[in-house]
């Protein structure tokens, strides 16, 4: 008789909070070495919906700017798009020296939801297949730090989740037509990632797992881990003080605040509500 597996122990808040300061405190070092570096990184988030993804970027970038840390989130392609070379919309996005982007789903989109729901011809499936790990080397080979996460989450957690959504009037435009439809076609989602990691998940560009029942272990793991693989180092920081400021001229005098139109003071308004 095989013993069920046990239960992984969820992080203490406290615990997960220090790490992730933690965590966030090193892609602060990461951000000032790439742009000191003019180092060009690229990350993958990939994965099932509702696996973790948005959420972990959401962490990864809170603390970084938007100059150097952005984030790509491609709609579905334009008639002119589907009609270019299929990597051409996303070599648009890739980062200049000194840029990091995340990539809330990639060029992929062809081995998942375009393979399972139909959306690209047999011919198109495996001439992506063949060409991305070329497409992935020439990134590679020109100086661009590549690393692909793949979120995994169980069929019961994810259900859990959509389920979530439905009743969270903050969540339910997460919940797309796209997502019902992965739920009854799980396994061709199964079938679809495997075949994509058996094409894909190379020695150069390895594919990297990240655990996503818990969705905050997910979120260490994962940061913690593309810290792990880039050998960046500490920036030195320009002396800076804060100057002092010059006594008034007093030739200033500030119009009256009834010449300005002020939003109305909801927050006061709410506070005498309650």
């Amino acid at each position: 008789m095989t013993k069920s597996k046990k239960a992984t122990p969820k992080i203490p808040n406290a615990v997960y909070e220090d790490e992730l300061l933690r965590l966030q405190t090193e892609l602060v070092k990461l951000q000032e070495w790439v742009k000191a570096t003019g180092a060009r990184v690229v990350i993958l988030f990939e994965g099932r919906d509702a696996a973790g993804k948005g959420g972990t970027i959401k962490r990864f970038t809170d603390h970084l700017s938007g100059r150097v840390a952005r984030t790509v989130a491609l709609p579905t392609p334009t008639e002119r798009e589907k009609g270019q070379w299929y990597y051409q919309r996303y070599i648009a996005h890739l980062p200049a020296p000194g840029e990091i982007v995340l990539f809330d789903r990639s060029w992929y989109n062809r081995a998942g939801v375009e393979k399972v729901m139909g959306f690209c011809t047999p011919e198109e499936y495996s001439r992506f297949m063949s060409q991305t790990p070329v497409f992935e080397q020439l990134l590679m080979d020109d100086g661009i730090v590549l690393r692909k996460y793949w979120f995994s989450v169980s069929d019961s957690e994810q259900l859990k989740r959509f389920r979530k959504r439905m009743n969270d009037p903050l969540k339910q435009w997460k919940l797309s037509p796209m997502d019902l439809e992965s739920i009854t076609r799980w396994e061709d989602y199964s079938k679809a990632k495997d075949e994509m990691m058996d094409y894909t998940d190379t020695l150069e560009s390895p594919w990297y797992v990240v655990e996503s029942d818990i969705k905050k272990h997910a979120r260490i793991n994962m940061i913690s881990h593309l810290l792990s693989t880039i050998d960046y180092g500490d920036v030195p920081e320009p002396d800076v003080e804060l100057p002092e400021r010059p006594p008034a001229a007093n030739t200033y005098e500030r119009p009256p605040r009834s010449q300005s139109t002020h939003v109305p003071d909801r927050a006061k308004a709410a506070a005498e509500e309650s």
